[in-house]
């Protein structure tokens, strides 16, 4: 028996409004039951101590995807995927459960189907807390017929009250993944089942998005083997009933690319990427519908969401080829794009700060050197951390270099910071930022990049080293020490003002500005126990071979932490 996904979605056109996308799959005795779930949100909808809380004008509201389906046990598909789709997106996703799967990704081994009146409470408990806007309808259901017989039916209409005084008829979208073949080609769907999808779903249906099997199987088992074949289903389907059509052709034999054919009843359009290589695929019909659902939800307009949610599955598809969950023939992806950065990623260690390669762009184009090349030296010589300042550089190549820079650092366990440049550091993937007093606040680099990139800030007092603290930075860098020709009208504050910030800093400080082999060992020896490591730029970049002044440097370094000790 395989898992199905269903997705439906309801969403006002007019904004700014809360909407709640409806992604419904509860399991019942029969097709009647379509009707006792309409009663229910109508009744809902309708009943005082359902009706929606007054507005507090200090929250935010936002878009809100209900989705009512199985859940997956291995994670790929059904009510998990839509919640990480979702909250991959920006949308809330609340749930009603129908089914409890036991599958992984060798195969479904059982289902246990949640009984009618126990879904009907879920549905009633999320409605009566947070219910849909006032003047939106929508809802579907997906019944479950017995261990190999399925059926979705949806309806939508208008508001059940736009008749009240005050209150306009919005127009709501209805979004149907229809799941009536498996994977490995069964019909999951017998000709009634087919002729209710027909004849009751898709006249209702804002946009239906078949993969081949299932708009064949729709249009009584037609081949689909070619893109114009598709384009023929996508207007045949349309005849049908639904406003719009995305057949899906990822399985298209006859195309090098994966090619999805949408139609509006009036145009084609044709979206093509990349065909993606790997057996990482479960779960991706129920990905698209939910963010097609997903940007509905938010205000979209249809073909701009079928455009988002296409390109969203290619990015998924991509990042997640080559992960490896289960030993089945069909895995998993990662919606949040995390887990492989995750691996590789190790958490900050204050100790990482003890020889800190600040790399600049003019003396490396003074030595003849790329900034890769100037990286790999530096960690090859025994740089603990990289810090990539590169002033003079465009950001395409900048962004460039970082990611090979990244590389390398990576094989070693070396932290890649950029300086200034969040931009870079999120589009690189790079372990952090650092950070100066005239530059993005540490607190707002934190909301970008996340709760576990490493942020620096430069700080020159105790009342900036207290801020750094407060705004949730992991180390500060303080200086300048020594005069140094890397910035200009860089006031110094000697190694005594380097002692105060590291006293009242609650964050592991490096030191930085004129440091060399002359004097590091002076810095290191203040006997503070959270000044933990030494920035270089000049001392390491402006010579001609970084490798060797990078080698002496650590010895040097070594050699103070004994003398301190």
């Amino acid at each position: 028996m395989e898992h199905l996904c269903f997705q439906v979605l309801s969403t006002s056109f007019f904004t700014p409004k809360p909407q709640i996308p409806v992604l419904l799959s509860p399991g019942a005795a029969s097709i009647k039951s379509i009707h006792q779930y309409r009663y229910l949100y109508l009744k809902a909808m309708q009943d005082d101590k359902f009706s929606t809380p007054p507005c507090d004008e200090s929250k935010v509201r936002v878009p809100h995807v209900l989705t009512v389906a199985g859940s997956d046990s291995g994670g790929g598909a059904g009510i998990q995927a839509d919640i990480k789709a979702c909250a991959a997106r920006g949308v809330y996703c609340s749930t009603v459960i129908t089914a409890v799967t036991a599958q992984n990704t060798v195969g479904v081994q059982g289902v246990n189907i949640v009984p009618e009146d126990f879904v009907a409470e879920q549905l009633r408990s999320v409605l009566s807390d947070m219910p849909p806007n006032v003047s939106i309808l929508h809802h579907s259901t997906k019944i479950v017929l017995g261990e190999n017989r399925h059926a979705s039916v949806n309806w939508h209409s208008e508001n059940p009250l736009s008749k009240s005084e005050g209150i306009s008829p919005y127009k709501t979208a209805l979004v149907v993944d229809p799941v009536m073949v498996s994977t490995s080609g069964h019909t999951l769907a017998g000709p009634s089942i087919l002729d209710s999808f027909r004849e009751e779903l898709l006249p209702m249906a804002d946009i239906v998005t078949p993969n081949l099997k299932e708009a064949s199987a729709l249009l009584g088992g037609v081949p689909l083997e070619t893109i114009a074949d598709m384009r023929s289903a996508a207007k045949a389907i349309h005849d049908i009933g639904p406003r719009n059509v995305l057949v899906k052709g990822g399985d298209l034999p006859a195309s090098l690319d994966a090619v999805d054919v949408f139609y509006d009843g009036n145009d084609f359009y044709e979206f093509r990427s990349s065909r993606i290589m790997t057996p990482n695929t479960h779960g991706t019909g129920c990905t698209l519908a939910s963010t097609v659902a997903a940007e509905l939800a938010k205000g979209s307009q249809m073909l701009s969401a079928v455009k988002v949610a296409k390109r969203y599955v290619e990015a998924v598809l991509s990042y997640s080829k080559n992960i490896a969950i289960g030993g089945g023939c069909q895995g998993p992806m990662d919606h949040l794009l995390k887990l492989k950065s995750n691996i590789e990623r190790r958490p900050f260690d204050p100790c990482d700060l003890f020889l800190y390669a600040v790399t600049d762009s003019r003396m490396n184009k003074k030595w003849g050197r790329s900034i890769v090349d100037a990286v790999k030296a530096a960690i090859e010589g025994g740089a603990s951390i990289i810090q990539l300042r590169e002033k003079e550089v465009e950001t395409g190549d900048f962004l460039e270099a970082a990611k090979a820079c990244l590389k390398i650092c990576r094989v070693h366990g070396v932290p890649l910071l950029i300086n200034d440049r969040i931009d870079v550091a999120l589009a690189s993937d790079a372990d952090g930022v650092h950070i100066g007093q005239s530059d993005m606040p540490a607190h707002v680099a934190r909301a970008l990049l996340g709760p576990d990139k490493i942020i620096g800030v430069s700080c020159k007092t105790p009342e900036h080293a207290q801020q750094a603290w407060i705004d949730g930075a992991d180390y500060i860098g303080s200086g300048g020490v020594y005069p140094t020709n890397t910035k200009e009208n860089n006031k110094t504050i000697g190694l005594d003002g380097l002692k105060t910030v590291c006293v009242s800093s609650k964050l592991p400080v490096v030191a930085i500005g004129g440091i060399g082999m002359s004097n590091a060992q002076a810095v290191m020896r203040l006997g503070v126990p959270n000044l933990k490591g030494v920035a270089v730029v000049s001392a390491l970049f402006d010579r001609e071979c970084v490798m060797t002044e990078t080698r002496k440097l650590l010895e040097v370094l070594k050699e103070s932490t004994k003398i301190a000790k």
